[in-house]
């Protein structure tokens, strides 16, 4: 694909055909005029989304081209995509980050913007195959290039911790929230206990996400990080199964609670997550609410709020690692999130769908989908999140 040309929705229709076979030639004339189809040209993961001032907005993912860094996409409409090039690189001989780039999130304060990302840290004396931690780049512009703001992580907790999100309360505090990696974090649960007695796995190990607040600088962490979820310990809790399946179905050893992203509506934080084995099937969405932002939060009673569709004659299983948008007019809210097809095979790529939070407070994400969905309406308004 000649990433130069701008990605329309004539293209995205078109793809979408070409990976489902399910339209006829007769139908695309009528398909095209104001719809999309996911899932969209844009092979990343873990894609987070900027709507910067002017409706301009800005995709940022995990994979893509980018050597040891990140690439951006530009659009004026959640639809039509335009490549930008590689905004930041790292693994340089004097930066701290030296491979493995995961989960970019993008920040606009005053006129810096600023890039969340996790990396293994070079400091790593024990050899530790997981040595992840979380860095800060600037730039002037959301296309870059990014530099390090400091050239060592954020903080360090002692452990692994990928895919971070930040939260700018109206108070002036900020709040980043991460996920400890499963990686030499084993946990005796009734799960593992289950997992252990039919000879599948000595130990399950999981990841866990927390919450802390940061110094207005981003230089440090301003007191020590709040555990806020986890995955179920017994078996008859309710989030059990669905948190479980990478264990329950003998995929692997591991549950995962990551890719978390926190917004408030009205006095509510809404904290989304991912659980379950990202490079598998069951990679799902779940949420858990509080009135504080460091919780203690409680996961609803509808989750997972999206996951594969197979099970019900669909193409689509990894949904997961999401952002939250809005339509350009500010009335539609979207979950941005990656996923698989039957077609696609384990290539990640980007899918866009509707979200709401109902009057009983209830979240709801309107996918996966593969079939036309409405061209986001764009009367221009200022939206922030």
């Amino acid at each position: 694909m000649n990433k130069k040309i701008v990605l329309s929705a004539c293209a995205i229709s078109i793809l979408w055909f070409n990976i489902t076979g399910q339209s006829k030639m007769g139908d695309r004339n009528i398909i095209l005029q104001d719809t999309y189809i996911n899932p969209l040209p844009l092979a990343v993961g873990d894609p987070y989304v900027l709507m910067d001032s002017g409706n301009n907005y800005y995709l940022y993912g995990t994979g893509g081209d980018a050597k040891d860094g990140f690439d951006a996409y530009f659009s004026k409409d959640l639809v039509t995509w335009k490549y930008e090039g590689q905004v930041y690189r790292g693994n340089t001989k004097d930066s701290w980050c030296v491979g493995s780039f995961w989960a970019p999130s993008v920040y606009r304060l005053m006129d810096k913007y600023y890039l969340f990302f996790s990396a293994q840290w070079k400091d790593n004396p024990t050899n530790e195959l997981e040595n992840f931690r979380i860095g800060i780049a600037v730039a002037d512009k959301p296309t870059g290039p990014f530099f390090n703001l400091y050239n060592r992580p954020v903080f360090d907790p002692g452990y692994p911790i990928i895919d971070a999100d930040v939260f700018f309360e109206s108070d002036g505090r900020v709040y980043l929230y991460y996920s400890r990696c499963c990686y030499k974090h084993p946990v005796r649960t009734e799960i593992s206990a289950w997992a252990t007695k039919k000879g599948w796995y000595n130990e399950v190990e999981e990841s866990w996400v927390y919450g802390v607040e940061l110094k207005h600088d981003f230089s440090g962490i301003v007191r020590g990080p709040v555990l806020l979820l986890r995955p179920p310990v017994t078996m008859n809790d309710p989030q059990a199964e669905w948190e479980s399946r990478s264990v329950t179905s003998h995929e692997i050893n591991r549950r995962w609670t990551e890719g978390s992203y926190i917004f408030k509506r009205g006095d509510i934080y809404y904290l989304m997550y991912s659980a379950n084995y990202f490079g598998g099937e069951n990679y799902a969405i779940g949420y858990a609410t509080s009135k504080n932002p460091l919780g203690p939060f409680k996961k609803a009673e509808n989750n997972p709020v999206l996951q594969k569709n197979t099970t019900q004659g669909g193409i689509v299983t990894g949904t997961g690692h999401n952002s939250v948008t809005f339509s350009p007019d500010g009335t539609i809210m979207y979950c941005v999130y990656h996923g698989r097809t039957i077609s696609t095979g384990v290539k990640r790529l980007v899918f866009i769908d509707r979200m709401e939070i109902q009057k009983n407070g209830k979240l709801i994400i309107h996918g996966p989908t593969t079939s036309p969905q409405p061209i986001p309406p764009s009367k221009q308004v200022s939206v922030s999140r």
